[in-house]
């Protein structure tokens, strides 16, 4: 057993709650539960790139372009993602608005995935325990990025998904 002490909702398939879990139990056992996250964006547009510290547990050194983590038991995904972006970046009292929503079979385990997009200004304040670097760049640098960094693997399929899916939902337009 990996117990770490942070209670998480334990869901099906269709992401209907079933129990209450430990969340290293849940990725120990496979079990799906729920994480949310956010794209930030600045005013200009451009998302919001980090690289994990290299003494983190899950993905040392990775790159992601979300930020995140697991929903606490009883939370629903948008207050998760308010709540991380707070812990992670210093943001106070961010606004975040749900994207879409994944069953996401992922690297360590499968849980659901929540992405959101917020708008972040002003100074960020990263916890160094959680970024160890980031930058700010453009969707086709983002693109470029992942091809030739070592990423979060399901930050990668996520980004295909949020990509596909703003494209899908938007008139077409000529190539800028």
């Amino acid at each position: 057993m990996t117990a770490t002490g942070e209670r998480v909702d334990r869901v099906d398939e269709r992401d209907r709650v079933i129990g209450v879990v430990d969340r290293g139990d849940a990725i120990t056992n496979l079990w799906l539960h729920r994480v949310a996250t956010t794209v930030c964006r600045d005013a200009e547009g451009r998302i919001l790139v980090h690289r994990r510290p290299e003494t983190m547990s899950r993905f040392p050194g990775r790159y992601n372009w979300l930020v995140g983590g697991g929903v606490e038991a009883g939370e629903s995904y948008e207050r998760a993602a308010a709540r991380e972006l707070t812990e992670e970046l210093g943001v106070p009292a961010p606004t975040v608005r749900f994207a879409f929503k994944f069953l996401c079979r992922g690297v360590i385990s499968p849980y659901w995935l929540g992405v959101h997009e917020a708008v972040v200004t002003g100074d960020l304040a990263p916890d160094p325990e959680e970024i160890g670097w980031h930058a700010w760049v453009t969707e086709s640098e983002l693109r470029d990025l992942t091809g030739r960094l070592p990423f979060v693997p399901d930050g990668v399929e996520a980004l295909r998904r949020y990509t596909e899916g703003r494209h899908a939902t938007r008139p077409a337009r000529c190539p800028e």
